[in-house]
């Protein structure tokens, strides 16, 4: 019954991921946040939604954080009655992992309200499921920077090492980029030297990130896997880059699937680079959908607050 439900309050973090060549396998979690709260009440659920969220075109049947937390309460035998309130400045479609965000969100939001612990492994489990993919999930749950690895037994989050010397600048277009779309784009083969190139980046990003090393991150982006089959999707993305580094980026590389851009560059750059980048989407103008901020890693990842 809905009366045997709690008020609850989670917050979840977003996270730029691939950062290159890391593809399908590394994220990082960055302080841009998905915030849902849950208050029991009659039969049914009420959503209200602000930020980011208020500007997307969905219905209440299509919302991830809705869907995720109704189908977990059902997993517990509890029936859905309340009202859910949503607020995220998480950018929508555009490669920081607004939906994964959204499933870990519905997910442990169902756990407290059901009076539960935290089940990190379970929830991981259950929207590994749907994403397909756990290098926005690790980060978004866990935060700092992770990689997920193929385990025996099945996905396996690993943390790895960042440098607190390294800022980092994100901007995108005011289009936004379907993932699925972005995923059809990319050759269903590659060759066994493009992977053993690409091995060798991934090694070169981790050390990287791990050292803050110039020269390891600009090998590290480098990425022939997806980047190449995916810039030419996102409007302005070449300009955007130029600027980027005019402006004093070590490395810029595709947020996610798009259709933003991620920098990597001294913290002290972090916000000039940005706005260089902003300024080319945008045309110089100003325009909520089409966003630019200097982020900073977020290390706690998945947070129950107070209520």
């Amino acid at each position: 019954m809905a009366d045997t439900l709690n008020a609850a309050r989670v917050r979840v973090p977003c996270s730029t991921s691939n950062l290159g060549s890391g593809y399908d396998t590394i994220g990082l979690a960055l302080n841009r946040y998905l915030e849902a709260s849950f208050e029991p009440g009659p039969t049914g659920l009420k959503i209200f939604r602000e930020g980011s969220l208020a500007r997307a075109e969905y219905d209440d049947a299509d919302d991830l954080v809705a869907r995720s937390f109704a189908s977990a309460l059902r997993s517990m035998s509890l029936e859905v009655g309340g009202t859910l309130r949503l607020t995220s400045d998480i950018p929508i479609g555009k490669g920081l992992g607004s939906s994964a965000a959204a499933i870990l969100a519905g997910s442990d939001l169902a756990l407290a309200a059901g009076g539960r612990g935290r089940d990190d492994a379970g929830v991981f489990g259950t929207a590994y499921e749907h994403e397909g993919h756990g290098d926005n999930l690790a980060p978004c749950l866990y935060g700092g920077l992770r990689a997920v690895l193929p385990g025996a037994t099945g996905p396996l989050p690993i943390e790895l090492a960042l440098s607190a010397d390294l800022g980092f600048a994100y901007a995108a277009p005011a289009t936004a980029i379907e993932t699925k779309d972005a995923r059809s784009a990319l050759p269903e083969l590659v060759g066994h030297d493009l992977a053993a190139r690409s091995l060798a980046r991934a090694t070169a990003l981790v050390r990287g990130l791990a050292s803050a090393d110039r020269e390891l991150i600009k090998i590290g982006v480098e990425d022939e896997l997806h980047v190449p089959h995916r810039l030419p999707m996102i409007p302005g993305a070449y300009n955007a880059i130029g600027a980027g580094y005019d402006a004093g980026a070590w490395a810029i590389t595709i947020s996610g699937a798009g259709s933003g851009l991620i920098a990597l560059c001294d913290p002290s750059d972090s916000e000039e680079v940005a706005e260089a980048m902003r300024q080319v989407f945008c045309n110089g103008t100003y325009d909520p959908d089409c966003p630019g901020f200097a982020a900073t890693p977020d290390f706690e990842g998945l947070t129950r607050l107070s209520v």
